[in-house]
């Protein structure tokens, strides 16, 4: 079980984040997580959206350059120390997470989210709901 990711390489000069988001307002495709790292001349804008395959055609056509990648979206308490137990529940079976970004819950302010990306998007879904952790999945993604 997981989510997927559009991963957008970016020039890095000024309006081309802006362009990006743009391109999202006009095909009407909400954002629910946003990551940008720099790397010199590009940067590379991580997103989660709530119209995946939509989203993904729609930047293409627009003339950027992005992939899918799966990546593990898991739900946490947003209280103090929720990040360290869903840590834990990857580092006791050995997964080192490469990168993470979060979001708050939207609608449901309860809970915050964490983005994964692991080298195995299943043994890390599996470490999680072995713990009790509540992963998502694409359509959980679309109704926040």
């Amino acid at each position: 079980m997981s989510i997927n990711q559009i991963s957008v390489f970016l020039e890095n000069k000024p309006n081309a984040l802006q362009n990006m988001c743009e391109a999202l307002a006009e095909g009407h495709i909400d954002m629910r997580a946003l990551s940008l790292a720099e790397a010199g001349d590009f940067g590379i804008a991580r997103i989660i959206v709530d119209k995946l395959y939509d989203a993904s055609h729609l930047l293409k056509d627009a003339g950027f350059v992005c992939t899918v990648t799966p990546v593990v979206a898991a739900q946490i308490p947003d209280t103090p120390g929720g990040l360290g137990k869903v840590l834990a529940g990857l580092g006791t079976v050995g997964i080192n997470v490469e990168y993470m970004y979060a979001f708050l819950g939207g609608h449901d302010a309860e809970h915050a989210y964490i983005i994964f990306k692991t080298a195995d998007a299943a043994k890390a879904t599996a470490a999680l709901s072995a713990k009790g952790i509540i992963v998502l999945e694409q359509e959980d993604i679309e109704a926040l």
